[in-house]
This record gives structure tokens, C-alpha cells and sequence, in this order.
């Protein structure tokens, strides 16, 4: 059975949370690169709304609609509508909506636990067994990158519900992959580290400071450097490549917590 032959003019790739934040960037930076690009968001009408805009401007094909990623109910309205604006299935999914909350492991509220949850972990099953099964339908060969964190290999404090669900998101993304790819889909994860945008900006105001020392290159990240590992997943470069993550850190999440005595190399 032949596979879809991707050309410059009929690549379409969904990605999710992408109103704002790092997955506003993915979806722009996508529409630079030859993709039609579709995006949901949950209550930013406005901030998605400009996103397509801008994918507009830059001669490609943009669309958007509401869709909470933890109701079954949603995410398939969601598919359903891109096939039918698109008359295709995508070849590309960005599994990147999120959210998390800031709470000590004692006052961690089950509202909260099952929201995180719910958005971050189960959002994420359902978009890419919903999405899997149209790729399948249409005979498509696609690639499906899950955003990950820090908290796919180490636990954040005050962060045991956004950590469960990064860990959780590790695994999915290994045993889908092994289930995919007799279709030809593959599917990866792209682990960002300290990213500095808007969100992070206002967290702390020397965010770019703070977590550049503990980077051994000695800077943070941009939406860009998330992208370059996106584009690499999306095309036939990592033809061979299923199952991994790949760390966008600048080596944070792998340098050991050495006593101080061991860290300089010049001793």
C-alpha cells in the first residue's frame, strides 16, 4: 500500500494549546516552513484568532476551534472539523496544551490533581489515538511530538500533579510508538528545558539569569530551539527515529548535582 507523499502545498499539521505560549510560536514558525496549520484553544478566542492571522500572513492556510483536550467529546468535534476544512488528515500533530498548578504535596487540592491530569495527560492520549486513527484513514504517513518538561526525568517541587503527568506523558509517547508504527507514525517527545517567553518572563524577571547558570551552555532556551526539535521529528531526517525524547535543555536535566568542590574543571 503507498504511503501519502508530502509536498510543500499539502503538509497540514494540528497543534494543541497553540493560543498562546510556546505552541503559539510552534504554529507560526510551522506556517513559516510550508505547513497549514490547525490549532484549538480552550478560552483564548482572541489570542487564537491572531495566531491563525499570522499563519495567514504568511501565505498558508490557518484554522481554529474551541476544544477542551481532556473531553472525548471535544476532540473529536475538533478532528472532525480539520478533516472536513482540510479534506485530509494531517501529517503532523504537536500534542503541546497544557497547564499545571503550584502547590506543596499536602495541600494539593483533587480539583486541581484531576484537572492537570485530565488536560495534560489524558488530553494528550486522546488527540493522538483520535488523530492516529485518521491518519490510518487516510493512509497517512504523520509524526506525532508530545511536549514534555524537565518533569519527564526529574520531580519539580510544589509541581506532583504537573510532574505525574510529564512522567506519564514519557511512557505514553514510548508505548504508542511501538503500537503506531506498523501504520507509519511515528511518535516523540520533545523535552524543553528553561524556555524563555512571556509566561516565564513574568514568573521571574531574571529568569534567563536564574536558569543560565545552571545550564552548562550557560544561556536558556527560545521557542525556536523547541522548533528546531519539532522540525526534525516532522520530517524524513528522523524517518528512523520512534519512541525517544529528545532534551531541549542546554544540558540542565543531565548535569549531576556535583558538590561544589567537583564542578570546576580547572581545579
Amino acid at each position: 500500500m503507498t504511503k501519502a507523499n508530502l509536498s510543500i502545498n499539502n503538509k497540514l499539521a494540528i497543534v494543541t494549546g497553540a493560543s498562546s505560549g510556546i505552541g503559539k510560536e510552534l504554529a507560526i514558525y510551522l506556517a513559516k516552513n510550508g505547513w497549514n496549520v490547525a490549532i484549538n484553544y480552550a478560552g483564548n478566542a482572541a489570542g487564537a484568532a491572531e495566531v491563525v492571522n499570522e499563519i495567514e500572513k504568511l501565505g498558508q492556510k490557518g484554522f481554529s476551534k474551541r476544544c477542551d483536550v481532556g473531553m472525548s467529546v471535544d476532540v473529536n468535534e475538533f478532528v472532525a472539523a480539520i478533516e472536513q476544512e482540510f479534506n485530509q488528515a494531517p501529517s503532523l500533530l504537536v500534542n503541546n496544551a497544557g497547564c499545571q498548578t503550584w502547590s506543596p504535596f499536602l495541600q494539593l487540592k483533587e480539583d486541581d490533581w484531576d484537572k492537570v491530569i485530565r488536560t495534560n495527560l489524558k488530553g494528550c492520549f486522546l488527540l493522538t489515538q483520535t488523530v492516529a486513527k485518521l491518519m490510518v484513514k487516510h493512509n497517512e504517513m504523520g509524526s506525532i511530538i508530545n511536549i514534555g518538561s524537565g518533569c519527564n526525568k526529574v520531580p519539580f517541587p510544589n509541581l506532583v500533579d504537573y510532574t505525574a503527568s510529564k512522567g506519564g506523558i514519557e511512557m505514553l509517547t514510548r508505548s504508542s510508538a511501538i503500537e503506531l508504527g506498523q501504520y507509519n507514525i511515528r511518535v516523540n517527545c520533545v523535552a524543553p528545558g528553561a524556555i524563555e517567553i512571556e509566561r516565564t518572563r513574568l514568573e521571574d524577571p531574571d529568569y534567563a539569569k536564574t536558569w543560565a547558570k545552571a545550564a552548562p551552555i550557560s544561556r536558556v532556551g527560545n521557542p525556536e530551539d523547541i522548533y528546531n526539535a519539532v522540525e526534525f521529528f516532522a520530517s524524513e531526517k528522523s524517518s528512523f527515529v520512534t519512541g525517544q525524547t529528545l532534551w531541549v535543555d542546554g544540558g540542565v536535566f543531565t548535569s549531576p548535582n556535583w558538590p561544589e568542590v567537583y564542578r570546576d574543571s580547572d581545579d
